[in-house]
């Protein structure tokens, strides 16, 4: 795992583990956390992490609920947890269930330490919730969080630096071999609203991208995966078979298939 300095007190964290990326941006009286990682343990060392960059208070926001960007919580507290609204009702309702599904799937990987990890893991449900904007000052410097609408999730949340270009996507971009991969698609998904979720983001003109997995990217790389999405959409929208959307996509099979829900 390694900082990245995006901008000017704006780095990204990334991490092997899920090629997960979370995010830190420092203002004078306090500093943003952005995703906490997967279990206990793993945002313990995300919080030790941040003290080695700076000793401000900090303020903790989800870009959305899935387990390994909203887990870590618990060695943050106290501190406030910003969220969009649908992320509480996510965690509330579904957060216990995801958390026994992939700690059963991380035995089945072989990986008994993260299931263990993850069995000692308290869930923090967001305290402040975002409907559509909020912003948050940080001391000299102003982070606006935006609902592009559904996406990866119906709650995901733009982390936008206004003053460094520099815009926190969650899961809605994700930086794979081709960009997206067959778990970016999951149950809660929307792929006909994404595109839309992705010209919301565009529309904030930015200079970095910041994506849930993978190194950070520009605006072109956002355009290229927004409209593959459409073409996705499109294929999904007129009942494509699975031979005519995969050799239709611009994405591998495995991808397409999960996108369109074909498999």
């Amino acid at each position: 795992m390694t900082w990245i300095e995006v901008a000017d007190g704006v780095r990204a964290r990334r991490y092997g583990e899920l090629d997960l990326t979370t995010g830190l941006v420092l203002g004078t009286r306090r500093c943003l956390v952005i995703d906490t990682r997967g279990d206990v343990d793993q945002g313990a060392e995300l919080a030790a992490a941040v003290r080695e960059v700076t000793d401000l208070p900090w303020t903790v926001v989800y870009t959305h609920a899935h387990f390994d960007h909203a887990f870590g919580t618990t060695p943050f507290l106290p501190c406030d947890v910003w969220a969009q609204a649908g992320c509480l009702t996510e965690l509330v309702e579904h957060g216990e269930a995801a958390k026994r599904d992939q700690a059963a799937r991380y035995r089945e990987e072989g990986k008994p330490e993260l299931a263990e990890a993850l069995g000692r893991t308290g869930i923090m449900p967001p305290d402040r919730l975002v409907q559509e904007h909020a912003d948050l000052d940080l001391g000299g410097r102003t982070v606006a969080l935006r609902h592009p609408g559904p996406g990866h999730t119906d709650h995901d949340l733009l982390v936008h630096v206004p003053d460094a270009g520099v815009v926190f996507a969650g899961d809605l971009v994700e930086h794979g071999p081709h960009g997206f991969t067959a778990d970016s698609f999951g149950p809660d998904a929307h792929l006909a609203e994404w595109p839309a979720a992705l010209d919301a983001l565009l529309a904030l003109a930015p200079r970095i991208v910041v994506p849930g997995h993978g190194d950070p990217v520009d605006a072109a790389f956002v355009r290229q995966h927004r409209d593959g999405l459409s073409t996705l959409a499109a294929l999904r929208a007129a009942d494509a078979t699975p031979a005519e959307a995969i050799a239709a996509s611009p994405y591998p099979a495995d991808v397409t298939r999960a996108a369109l829900a074909l498999r």
